[in-house]
């Protein structure tokens, strides 16, 4: 074995332990921007079935005006709107980003935090809305 060789395995990681690795809120953000996106490709397809659903009939409307009677309806379109506010905030925040601004450390967690709380907030306005 070369000496490099050695180096190497010498430096690496034994046992990986993931459940104490602490994401930076930063990481979460990115993280979850791809998570909401996901999210959002299945909801258009959601979407667009009820639209279509809606448009067909004047009975087929009525039909899907009272599916949003119930309950496990309303969760899955907050659900929706949570995903997208989250997706927008965190997307603004990226484009940002690549302007140059709020790279630092600092300034990089208070944007990560923000996104947070500017989700949580329109999410609260959104079950009210929806509810």
């Amino acid at each position: 074995m070369e000496l490099s060789e050695q180096n190497v395995k010498k430096q690496r990681p034994v046992h990986l332990d993931l459940q104490t690795i602490r994401f930076p809120a930063t990481a979460i953000v990115s993280i979850l921007h791809r998570v909401s996106g996901v999210i959002m490709l299945f909801a258009v397809g959601i979407l667009i079935w009820l639209l279509n659903l809606s448009l067909a009939s004047a009975e087929s409307f009525a039909g899907v005006q009272s599916l949003f009677d119930n309950f496990v309806m309303k969760f899955i379109m907050w659900g929706i709107m949570t995903a997208l506010a989250y997706h927008l905030f965190g997307g603004l925040r990226h484009l940002v980003m690549d302007t140059g601004r709020w790279e630092e450390l600092s300034s990089g967690a208070a944007s990560a935090k923000a996104v947070f709380a500017l989700t949580v907030a329109f999410s609260i306005i959104a079950g009210i809305w929806v509810w």
